[in-house]
């Protein structure tokens, strides 16, 4: 009911909001959206609910929906109700709210909001707030079982769903299936990547030396669950910055900046998130009460972005080898991924016998840039810095040859140019 609170403040779990039509008008864009080829994946709170009075909360005139316990009946610093998921009835309610959108509307998938604060008894509470559980630890054992039946009871029935966990957290198994011990979800947000590349785009170029790890940290644990790269509407309100104002730089270096990241982004393994407005470079932060301003489009530095991400669309999807292996080390591999003072990274991406090679320039230098490489041809198959794009079109060579020269590690390697704050994508052919 609350527009400040963006729609995570709920009150009718079978129910779209009104203000935006009716039941029958939200079908209709469902519908609309399948036959453009687009999914639909809602955002569903069942962690917690708001204290007005013609919702849940004190439904019969106490603590019903919510949990008894003065240790875990509300989160105080969001004003809200706590559900008692030790309670069949509201295992049911919440189960039978999620399978409702799946029958009825013909939605894709749920992103299940703030799971980090389901799994622990102790989350945003202070010592002597919470009371541990019968094993003395802060795992909330009543909300981990509760997302275990959520997650089986939505696949069973409808197997094509897809069910993703905002968890900020370094809970194990929340994408491994239920029965091998998992919460079952499909995808994690990997909120780590997020935090580490967005700070690392807001640094000075002369600095970033000092950040490195911030770009290669994530291949850590790239492989530990199923993650979704995102850039969501958290990172774009509060004097955060729209994703292009992040950029470090001039008008000109953060146009460019956010075309590295991209590459970046979506050369990295695991499946994209980005927020609307950065497409066509928004530089206000995201408000709610407000439309997008649509209307830069009409610049000739928003129009050739809102080129580039389309075109980049285009490419990662007719490029296999960005996506078809994103869960192990078979799918990937560092050619560069240690030089720091250069501000370039550089790995490979495979799939069924495709390459293809990510070389990225993070610096606020051109650069001539030496990488090891498999020995054999390599095709350059998309720039960022090309002018239609917005950049300066420095660079054109189209075919590139291994040369037997050592490079981190290998006999082979490949020099290429590669302006400032770009990326090239390179094919072995």
């Amino acid at each position: 009911p609350f527009d400040g609170s963006w729609g995570y403040q709920v009150t009718g779990y079978f129910a779209v909001t009104s203000r935006m039509g009716t039941p029958k008008d939200f079908m209709a864009f469902v519908d609309k959206c399948h036959a453009s080829g687009i999914g639909v994946i809602l955002d569903w709170v069942p962690a917690h609910f708001p204290k007005d009075e013609f919702g849940l909360y004190e439904f019969d005139g106490g603590p019903l929906y919510e949990n008894h316990g003065w240790d875990r009946k509300e989160n105080k610093n969001w004003g809200t109700r706590l559900f008692d998921y030790g309670r069949t009835e509201v295992q049911s309610f919440l189960v039978s709210s999620a399978r409702f959108f799946f029958d009825k509307y013909h939605i894709d998938g749920i992103r299940v909001d703030a799971v980090a604060s389901m799994l622990y008894l102790d989350y945003d509470r202070a010592p002597g707030e919470w009371i541990p559980n019968e094993y003395g630890d802060n795992k909330n054992l009543e909300a981990i079982a509760f997302i275990k039946k959520l997650n089986k009871a939505v696949h069973d029935e409808f197997p094509y769903a897809i069910m993703v966990a905002e968890e900020s957290t370094a809970f194990e198994g929340v994408t491994k299936p239920v029965e091998e011990g998992g919460l079952g979800f499909d995808f994690k947000w990997n909120m780590g990547w997020m935090n580490d590349a967005l700070s690392y785009v807001a640094t000075d170029p002369y600095f970033r030396k000092y950040e490195h790890n911030k770009l290669t940290f994530s291949m850590m644990y790239a492989f530990s669950e199923h993650y979704i790269l995102p850039v969501s509407h958290d990172e774009v309100v509060h004097g955060k910055k729209s994703l292009l104002d992040k950029q470090f730089g001039d008008y000109d270096d953060k146009f460019a900046g956010l075309r590295a990241f991209m590459g970046y982004m979506i050369s990295h393994p695991g499946k994209k998130l980005m927020f609307m407005g950065a497409e066509f470079g928004q530089f206000k932060e995201w408000d709610y009460k407000e439309g997008l301003e649509f209307f830069l489009k009409k610049y000739p530095s928003h129009r050739k972005l809102s080129a580039f991400f389309r075109e980049l669309n285009l490419f990662y999807l007719g490029t296999p080898a960005l996506y078809g292996d994103d869960d192990g080390w078979d799918g990937f591999a560092w050619l560069a991924a240690d030089d720091a003072c250069d501000n370039v990274i550089a790995f490979e991406r495979k799939y069924r016998g495709e390459t293809l090679v990510s070389v990225i320039n993070f610096s606020g230098s051109d650069r001539v840039y030496r990488f090891g490489a498999e020995k054999g041809k390599y095709e350059a198959v998309f720039r960022s810095d090309m002018k239609r794009f917005g950049g300066r079109g420095l660079y054109k060579k189209k075919l590139y040859v291994a040369e037997k020269k050592k490079s981190h590690g290998k006999d082979y390697s490949v020099s290429l140019g590669i302006p400032k704050l770009s990326f090239v994508y390179l094919k072995k052919i």
